[in-house]
């Protein structure tokens, strides 16, 4: 984190508009013109977009809002930390299990070594997104956790109703769309013995502000933004607005398993009612979604009748 200190405070100062000129900048942090040209260098690296102008100096391509750690903690009941630069805030809180208490979240601005399902790539841009981690530990074990991926999906899709984001849908087992393209993906990553509690971490990535042009993603996404056409959001408001969510949803979860989140999750389902397939291995199946059932798998009206499907390793991608 030492080393990003000079980054991030010249970050802050970009994030307040105009241009800044590499001397005013220099002498603001005590460092070189020179030095606070790496320094810019190693912010585009983190996909933060900056342009410069002979004689006026250094300005934001767009406005950049960022994280504030302090009103963070204020409006949420658990311990929360900001850091800015991480390389996962997954494997962050799963590597301190032991030590942490239950709720607590990590929130990050940039994620080095971000990872989405099946241990894929989760492309982090810095301030363009939201990327949070909780931890929660599961008095009833891992066996408990089947469909968790599942309920904190809709947690998410309505705390995003409750801010006036509406319209997004939910993909089994772990994503949330908008109009057939990815909005956010959750990771839900557990550990624990049999007869014992699980220690659960709950990460997600949702897209914000990404930029059009952010290389490394192949399949169709978009963001808050697009969705809200132009209308103002606060990233801080929408972080809290989650954590809270899911705190909430985790407790009642605990309380009553996967009931009542059924009949939750089957209006929000992205492709209810149409033509899909789905891949296990070098198995295809193809049919009608039917929505989910209370042990959280994936329901599909086939030549066969209505069949059920859950595991980790099943891809489900529409047909129509």
């Amino acid at each position: 984190m030492k080393e990003h200190t000079v980054k991030l405070a010249i970050l802050k100062q970009l994030s307040q508009g105009g241009f800044h000129s590499g001397e005013e900048l220099g002498q603001q942090f005590g460092v070189s013109r020179a030095a606070i040209s790496k320094h810019i260098k190693g912010i585009q690296q983190w996909g933060v977009d900056i342009f410069r102008i002979q004689g006026k100096g250094y300005q934001l391509a767009k406005p950049l809002q960022l994280l504030d750690e302090k009103m963070l903690s204020e409006n949420t009941t658990k311990p929360l930390e900001l850091i800015p630069i991480i390389d996962s805030t997954n494997q962050y809180l799963l590597e301190r299990v032991d030590s942490l208490q239950s709720g607590s979240v990590c929130i990050a601005e940039y994620q080095g070594k971000g990872r989405g399902r099946r241990g894929r790539e989760w492309v982090s841009p810095f301030g363009s997104n939201l990327y949070m981690s909780m931890f929660w530990r599961l008095d009833a074990g891992m066996a408990a956790a089947m469909g968790l991926s599942l309920v904190v999906g809709v947690a998410v899709v309505e705390a995003l109703q409750e801010v006036g984001i509406e319209g997004v849908k939910l993909k089994w087992p772990n994503d949330l769309y908008y109009q057939d393209k990815k909005l956010a993906g959750i990771l839900v990553e557990m550990s624990g013995q049999a007869g014992a509690a699980a220690n659960l971490v709950i990460g997600m990535g949702m897209n914000l502000m990404m930029p059009a042009q952010t290389p490394g993603i192949t399949q169709p996404w978009t963001s808050v933004e697009e969705i809200l056409q132009g209308r103002s959001f606060d990233r801080n408001q929408l972080a809290v607005a989650l954590v809270n969510a899911l705190h909430q949803v985790l407790s009642d979860y605990e309380l009553h398993g996967m009931n009542h989140f059924v009949e939750r999750w089957n209006p929000l389902d992205n492709f209810l009612g149409r033509k899909v397939k789905l891949l296990m291995g070098e198995r295809e199946i193809v049919g009608i979604e039917r929505g989910i059932n209370e042990q959280g798998a994936v329901l599909l009206e086939t030549e066969q009748g209505i069949e059920a499907f859950i595991g980790g390793e099943i891809s489900l991608r529409g047909q129509d």
